[in-house]
Formats: C-alpha cells, sequence, structure tokens
C-alpha cells in the first residue's frame, strides 16, 4: 500500500463543499451591501448638507439685513440686534460644510464663505456708522449693499444645492446600479455555485464509488479463491479502516487456508506411503518364494544374488522415513527390483536402464520409477506372448529431467487407456482388473488394479512438486510409454522438506 496516499473524508468534503458554496453567495451580498452603504451614506450627507445650506438662506437674505435695518431706523442698538452672534452662527455653519470637501458643491460653498466676509465688513461699517454718528441715508446705503451681498450668498446657496442635488441624483443612480449589479452577480454566484455543488457531489460519490468498487473486486477476488488479493488503501477515509479489517481478515483466511493445506497434503503424503507400503508385503511374499524354490533347487547363488537384491530393494524402499533420495539410490533400486524379477521371469523380460551420470546427483521423491516398471511388467511383458522388452531412461531438458517406462508389451486400446488414465486420475485409487481380462492371480499381480501405481506416482509427483503436470501416458499395439517431467533438486533445495535420505 502507498502509506503517502492522502484520504478524503467524505465529512470533510462536504463541509468543504458548503463553506465554498457559502462563500460564493455571501461575497457578493456583502460587497454589495458594502457599496450601498458607502453611497446611501453619500446620499444621507448630500441631503444633510441641503438642508443645512437651505437654513443658512433666510438668515442670510432676510433676517441679517431686517435686523440691521432697524439698527439703522433706530428702533434698537447694533449689540441688541444680534447681528453677530447671527453672523457667526452662518460663518460656522459654512466653516462646517467645508470641512466636508466630499461634497459635489464645495467650489460654491468655498465662494459663499469668501462673500460671507465682504458681508463681514459691511456689517462693520455699519456698526462703526452707527457709533461715528454717520447720516442715516449713508448708514441704509450699506444695509442696501448688505441685503446685495446677502442676495449674492443665496444664490451660492442655490446653487450649492443645486449641485448636491445632481450629486443625490447620481448616487441614486448607482445605488440603482450596485443593486443591479448585486443582482446579476448573485445569479452567476448561484449558478457556479450550483455548478460547484454539482461537481464536487458528482467528485464525491466518484470517490465513493471507485473506493467500494476496488473493495468489491478485491472482495470478490478472495472469494473467488485469490488469496493474495488484498484490499488496496483507501482514498475514503471512512472506510480505511473497514479495508484494513478486510485485510486482516483476508491474512488469517490466507493463514488458516494454508494450514489446511498443509495439513491435507501431509496426511495425503501419509496415505501414499501406507498404500505404498501395501506393494511391498507381496513383492515380499513372491521373492521370498522364489528364494525357497532356488533354494530347494539347490541354487545358492541365485538364493544369495536374490536375498543382497532384496535387501538392497528394502533398505532404500525405507530409506529411513525419508521421502526424498538421491537418483543414484532410485536407480539402484530400480535395478535390485529388476535384478530380482529378471530372476523370477528370466525367458520373458528383458530391461535395460540408461540414465547419464550427471543426473546421478540430483534428488528427487523415491519409489516413482519402480511402480511404473512394476506396472509395464505385470500388465504389459506378462500378458504378451514371448515377453517384452523394459527400457527406463532420463535425459535433461532444462531445469528438469525427463524420465522415461517404456515397453513392448501388449498395449492398451484406446478405450483401456482413456479408463486407466480415469481411474489414474480419480480421487481415490480402484481395483481394476488385468488388461488381459483375466483376475491377477495371487502371484503373478499387486493387491491392487494397473492403475493403483501409475496414481501413487502421479499424485506424489504433483503432491512433492507442486506442479500441474504429472504422467504422460501413451499405448497401442507396440507397446506403452509412460513418462513425466520433474527439477532435480539439491539437498539444499530440500532441506527442509519431511526427510531427506543420503
Amino acid at each position: 500500500m502507498n502509506g503517502n496516499l492522502r484520504r478524503k473524508s467524505i465529512i470533510g468534503q462536504l463541509n468543504r463543499t458548503t463553506r465554498i458554496i457559502a462563500l460564493a453567495l455571501l461575497i457578493p451580498v456583502l460587497v454589495s451591501l458594502a457599496m450601498m452603504f458607502v453611497t446611501s451614506t453619500r446620499y444621507q450627507r448630500a441631503i444633510s448638507r441641503m438642508e443645512t445650506a437651505a437654513g443658512l438662506k433666510p438668515t442670510v437674505g432676510t433676517e441679517l439685513p431686517e435686523r440691521l435695518f432697524s439698527v439703522a431706523a433706530g428702533q434698537r442698538n447694533y449689540d441688541e440686534s444680534g447681528v453677530e452672534s447671527l453672523l457667526a452662527d452662518v460663518n460656522e455653519t459654512l466653516d462646517g460644510l467645508l470641512e466636508d470637501d466630499s461634497g459635489a458643491g464645495y467650489l460654491q460653498l468655498t465662494v459663499a464663505r469668501r462673500t460671507m466676509d465682504t458681508l463681514s465688513s459691511y456689517i462693520d461699517q455699519v456698526r462703526d456708522g452707527m457709533a461715528e454718528g454717520r447720516a442715516i441715508s449713508e448708514i441704509e446705503r450699506i444695509v442696501d449693499e448688505v441685503r446685495d451681498v446677502g442676495d449674492l450668498v443665496t444664490d451660492m446657496l442655490d446653487d450649492f444645492v443645486s449641485v448636491e442635488i445632481d450629486a443625490a441624483v447620481r448616487n441614486g443612480a448607482n445605488i440603482q446600479r450596485i443593486v443591479w449589479v448585486a443582482f446579476f452577480a448573485e445569479a452567476i454566484m448561484l449558478l457556479l455555485a450550483l455548478f460547484w455543488a454539482r461537481e464536487g457531489t458528482y467528485r464525491l460519490a466518484e470517490t465513493i464509488r471507485r473506493a467500494i468498487y476496488r473493495m468489491e473486486g478485491s472482495v470478490y477476488r478472495l472469494t473467488s479463491g485469490d488469496l493474495k488479493a488484498r484490499v488496496p488503501e483507501m482514498e475514503v477515509a471512512e472506510l480505511s479502516e473497514l479495508a484494513t479489517q478486510i485485510n486482516v481478515m483476508a491474512n488469517r483466511l490466507e493463514t488458516l487456508i494454508e494450514r489446511s493445506r498443509l495439513e491435507q497434503e501431509n496426511l495425503a503424503k501419509s496415505e501414499l506411503r501406507l498404500l505404498q507400503a501395501q506393494i511391498n508385503p507381496h513383492f515380499l511374499y513372491n521373492t521370498l518364494d522364489a528364494i525357497i524354490w532356488q533354494a530347494e533347487s539347490g541354487k545358492s547363488e541365485e538364493v544369495i544374488h536374490l536375498t543382497r537384491s532384496l535387501s538392497d530393494f528394502f533398505r532404500i524402499s525405507l530409506s529411513s522415513g525419508a521421502d526424498w533420495i538421491p537418483l543414484e539410490r532410485e536407480v539402484r533400486h530400480l535395478s535390485g527390483y529388476l535384478s530380482i524379477q529378471k530372476t523370477r521371469y528370466r525367458d520373458i523380460l528383458n530391461y535395460s536402464i540408461e540414465i547419464p551420470d550427471e543426473l546421478m546427483d540430483g534428488y528427487v521423491v523415491k519409489m516413482m520409477l519402480q511402480p511404473l516398471v512394476e506396472n509395464a511388467l505385470y500388465h504389459g511383458i506378462k500378458t504378451r506372448r514371448g515377453g517384452g522388452f523394459i527400457r527406463v531412461s532420463a535425459t535433461r531438458e532444462g531445469g528438469k529431467a525427463r524420465f522415461v517406462v517404456e515397453d513392448t508389451g501388449r498395449g492398451m486400446t484406446p478405450g483401456e487407456l482413456e479408463r486407466v488414465i480415469a481411474a489414474m486420475r480419480s480421487d481415490a485409487p480402484t481395483l481394476a482388473v488385468d488388461t488381459s481380462g483375466k483376475a491377477p492371480s495371487t502371484e503373478e499381480a499387486p493387491p491392487v488394479g494397473s492403475s493403483f501405481g501409475l496414481r501413487n506416482v502421479d499424485t506424489r509427483i504433483r503432491l512433492f512438486y507442486h506442479q500441474d503436470e504429472g504422467l504422460a501416458i501413451e499405448s497401442g499395439q507396440g507397446g506403452t510409454r509412460v513418462s513425466f517431467r520433474v527439477p532435480l533438486k539439491s539437498r539444499e533445495e530440500i532441506a527442509n522438506d519431511e526427510g531427506v535420505s543420503g
């Protein structure tokens, strides 16, 4: 598994998608509200400035000239008229308006404020003239000047209000544009949010689907018998723990099945050893009978030869309980067997063993050649009038050796060959009759049928060498040919097997 794989949480992806959609919808609203707030603030300030300016017009255009006129007419003195305080309020108000230079009528206010300075100088003249006792006509002339300057200031304030009104209209249009821009932006962002939500949902669903599909595929391979299959590391965090538990279960299942397989294999090997042992007593009885016959005939050399051959045969057959022996010992075992049988069937049996010396050091599973030769003798040579010839050979093929046991016996018909192969590959050994059609006698046949020796060797090849390829049988009127191909192993390679005999 890739330890650097970045897992994706379903909840995390949903939360992230929700946040993105919320931001996409909220940002245009916030921006438009901010712009509307700024614009409306400017609009309200403009309205306030216009109201303030409009409030100055009566004071400048009417109230100030009237109070000065009452002073000039002698109705009140200058100090009681309050002209100074009115003038100060107007100037202070204009100065306050001028401090906000963001208005559109700043220029008009500046001119109005300077004009107010002119108006102040005329008022000072009225005040000084009254104090000096100047003529009433001259004072009235100055008051008329004050009235004209006041009208001029009033006109400037009107211009200021007009300019501010135009600016307010523009601000209103801006607000309307902002509303429409916000509407379209919100609509676009809503479409983008919907698209993002759809794409995010699809990607999330695809991630989950892909993870579940990979998990399902691994579980399917496990249930189909592929015990090496494992669930790959999941991209989805919520499925990661499930994948881990499935892999733990698969590891335990593989261990249990492998343990069961080994137990079954060992049981099968034990059964094969037990079945193989059933052949040896029968062969022993027949050989002992032959030794007795030879002894009764006074053939001491034959008795010695048979006894030694029998001793070698069983010594190698037992091999201290080992399953693997050097090929050289297997050949000696086969030679001992053929030597005994040659003594018994002198007139009908001839044989040759053609195995290169270069192969003799390799280790093989014991008792693979002798059952095939025995099968060739009892079901091929003995059933043919005049006997026949058995040839055992071996050749190297790459890293393996091919062994061939062929005879010139009666052979088998296609139907007989088919039945023998079917019996050889069956789950249990079968008791078959001799291919001659007669039940084998106690002296001449092994305790089981012709398929047992073949099945025994075929099963052991598959079990011990862990290969699908077993025995290959060819037969016809000219005889039968049985072959198999197995690797020749070194002692180190099979040192940990059930048993090794040197």
